[in-house]
């Protein structure tokens, strides 16, 4: 039976998918806040020291080190962050299928079907 009307659960899971979506934009832009704060300052932080010592090329070899160091996080976490979302989002489609196929063998075909798709079970 088609309807355009979505189960239950399929609205529960895209509901989920929505929240994840903002969860992740949320995550991006405050991360990206975070990054430019700490970028920031660290050049004042930089600029007073220039200022103060008038030695520019030692000063900006650590500079370029936490610089990188800040920015390599922010994508490093974030690149870590993504890759856990689309795996904990296709565990939950897996999930979901399982859940559907068990109900449509049902229990009585149950042992037969696990036997068929997964290889009979090693004692």
């Amino acid at each position: 039976m088609v309807t355009d009307k979505p189960s239950p659960l399929d609205a529960m899971l895209q509901q989920d998918d929505l929240t994840a979506a903002q969860a992740d934009a949320t995550r991006w832009r405050y991360g990206f806040y975070v990054v430019v704060a700490g970028i920031v300052a660290v050049l004042v932080a930089f600029a007073a020291a220039v200022f103060a010592t008038r030695e520019f090329a030692s000063l900006f070899a650590g500079v370029a080190g936490v610089i990188g160091t800040i920015v390599g996080a922010y994508f490093g976490v974030q690149a870590s962050q993504s890759g856990k979302a689309r795996v904990e989002a296709e565990l939950a489609r897996t999930q979901e299928l399982a859940i559907r196929l068990a109900a449509h063998v049902g229990t009585a075909n149950a042992p037969r079907v696990v036997d068929e798709v997964l290889g009979r079970r090693r004692s």
